[in-house]
């Protein structure tokens, strides 16, 4: 009985069944994260059925239309060649159609940007967990290396680490491993800070007192009871990876070519701009709309997680 007691969380986790109705049921209220998690559910649709797309479409982004293109290399007609064959126009000196390209550019920045948040996470958590739980020299030289790491130019490591590697090398896996190796400090900061006020409650000291091992209490304790935060930080993480992706292509160090990506499209764009900018609505409109969707469903789950920390 008396370890039941012990072993019971200050509040239910948010996988519960009870916690997860509460969670919804506040999400359900605010039509912004409502929206947003619709505008998510959508891109992450057209990023799994990009092939049949492209087959209803009856383009494919890998596709050269020089027909499409005058003499020198832009467009043909207005608005960046917009007909009835290339919804979104086609993209400049290649030809390709540009709706392919944003539909399958889609699987990039999302698979690329949700891969790295785990990293992160992964790593993120592991260490912020175990610093503030065990403490003592660990913790102290970790924490050394965590400072390093945000003193130090990630973006610079970034694009140096991308151009020198083997070309062999898979570059979306390598970007992976670069953005998600970058983004793990400021999580394990966040994690280690809620551990250390967590394992001063009544329930963790109790259980460690009792004989409780380590790894049992951050399992069934801890862990249930940083749910929350790790669920909200995964959210808004998301973006920032995305993004971080979307630089790296944008300046010609991510994935290569001719695999489409929507930094890499807006990074051609910037040179076409005065002469037919419609090259780069399409792909910054989907950039911009998928990281503020992610950014505002992070700020709903955060309050509906923690109602104690009031409203937007």
């Amino acid at each position: 009985m008396t370890a039941n007691v012990v072993d019971r969380p200050v509040r239910p986790a948010p996988g519960s069944a009870t916690g997860l109705r509460a969670v919804v049921g506040r999400i359900r209220r605010d039509r912004w994260a409502v929206a947003s998690a619709v505008v998510i559910a959508v891109f992450v649709l057209v990023a799994l059925a990009a092939p049949l797309i492209a087959r209803i479409s009856g383009q494919d982004p890998y596709d050269y239309h020089v027909d499409a293109l005058n003499d020198f290399g832009a467009p043909r007609g207005a608005l960046g060649g917009v007909d009835g064959t290339h919804w979104f126009g086609v993209e400049p000196l290649t030809g390709r159609d540009l709706f392919a390209i944003v539909t399958y550019g889609a699987r990039t920045s999302l698979g690329i940007g949700l891969a790295a948040t785990v990293v992160s996470l992964v790593v993120g958590v592991l260490v912020g967990v175990t610093t503030g739980f065990f403490g003592g020299w660990y913790d102290r030289v970790l924490s050394r290396v965590v400072d390093v790491m945000f003193g130090f130019p990630s973006l610079v490591f970034m694009i140096a680490l991308t151009a020198i590697v083997p070309t062999s090398f898979p570059k979306p896996v390598l970007v992976v491993l670069v953005i998600g190796f970058f983004g793990w400090p400021a999580v394990a900061r966040v994690i280690r800070g809620q551990t250390l006020s967590l394992r001063e409650r009544n329930y963790v000291v109790a259980s460690t007192a009792m004989g409780a091992g380590r790894w049992h209490v951050i399992r069934t304790q801890l862990l249930p009871n940083l749910a929350a935060t790790i669920t909200v930080y995964a959210t808004i993480s998301i973006p920032s990876m995305i993004g971080a992706e979307a630089a790296l292509s944008f300046l010609a160090v991510g994935v290569t070519p001719p695999t489409p990506s929507w930094g890499r499209s807006i990074g051609d764009a910037v040179g076409w701009v005065q002469t037919d900018p419609m090259y780069l609505v399409f792909p910054g409109a989907a950039l911009f709309l998928v990281t503020l969707a992610f950014n505002v469903l992070g700020d709903a789950l955060r309050d509906a997680l923690d109602p104690r920390g009031g409203t937007r």
